[in-house]
């Protein structure tokens, strides 16, 4: 199941994308079906079997849209939390001149950095330095505590795609990650929430980003240092994880202050971020 937040004619929707259009769940049944995906995570174990009940039987050709006639936004745009693990691809790690962590290494972002599919990445008045990096995002299917690597997997709802993008300047100069990660529009995601049937291992996924049209970022996650359950259960000895809340796993080598010369974001500058089953999330620079 590809889920997706869509307005059309001012009207916000949530719906199933399939090919290369949407079939508006909210349209379907509004009564059921607010427009929200965090809430349709809140109440997956009723409102998923309600949705694919509706697909089945659906008969009102009135839901059925266009991808190129509306407008994808943010999946989820007020998460709880917004969690990123740095530092987990080991050739990253390398470019970056630090050793591969021991234990997951982790920082948040905010809601105000959250920006939807085509949406413009503001580059802050205060940083001249500003980087992309193409990341899996883990989302949270439900409240999640004390949990073990074995049964992290059973918390997970589904995966979409984040652009965690920083301010190197910023970040570097604070000696702390917070101000240079968390800039409004720092973290584009989507376009949809792929369910964790639909995707199968996260850990056996191509991922790319290009920058003008030149790959800049291509690996896999398999790649990656620590594991989703790894992840989800480290974190959960510590904080309670709630349905909705963002993980972002950490990128892969080619990020712009790994290269000689370096290469920061600019004005009209276009990033796509492709990550397999998932799809690819589009943003361009403003600033």
């Amino acid at each position: 199941m590809k889920l997706a937040a869509f307005s059309i004619q001012d009207n916000q929707h949530i719906g199933i994308v399939q090919d290369d259009q949407v079939i508006s769940l909210t349209a379907l049944q509004p009564d059921q079906f607010p427009a929200c995906i965090k809430t349709f995570i809140e109440c997956s174990s009723e409102l998923r079997p309600l949705a694919e009940q509706l697909l089945k039987q659906r008969q009102n050709d009135e839901a059925v849209f266009a991808l190129s006639d509306v407008t994808i936004q943010a999946p989820i745009p007020q998460p709880e939390k917004i969690i990123c693990v740095g530092l987990n691809y080991i050739d990253h790690c390398k470019e970056t001149g630090m050793e591969p962590p021991k234990s997951p290494v982790i920082f948040s972002k905010y809601s105000n950095a959250i920006v939807g599919h085509h949406n413009a990445v503001q580059i802050p008045v205060n940083s001249t330095e500003v980087d992309f990096e193409a990341e899996l995002a883990i989302v949270i299917g439900k409240e999640a505590k004390h949990i073990s690597e074995e049964e992290a997997n059973d918390y997970v709802f589904g995966y979409t795609i984040m652009n965690d993008i920083s301010a190197r300047d910023l970040q570097f100069a604070d000696g702390q990650w917070s101000r240079g990660k968390t800039a409004d529009t720092f973290a584009p995601t989507g376009p949809v929430v792929v369910s964790h049937d639909e995707v199968g291992d996260p850990h056996q996924l191509d991922i790319s980003l290009e920058l003008n049209g030149e790959m800049m970022q291509n690996s896999n996650t398999s790649n990656l240092i620590f594991t989703v359950p790894q992840i989800i259960s480290f974190l959960s000895q510590s904080m309670t994880l709630k349905p909705g809340d963002l993980i972002a796993t950490g990128t892969p080598p080619g990020v712009g202050m790994g290269r000689n010369p370096k290469v920061w974001l600019k004005n009209g500058d276009r990033m796509n971020v492709t990550i397999e089953k998932i799809g690819t999330l589009s943003n361009h620079v403003q600033g």
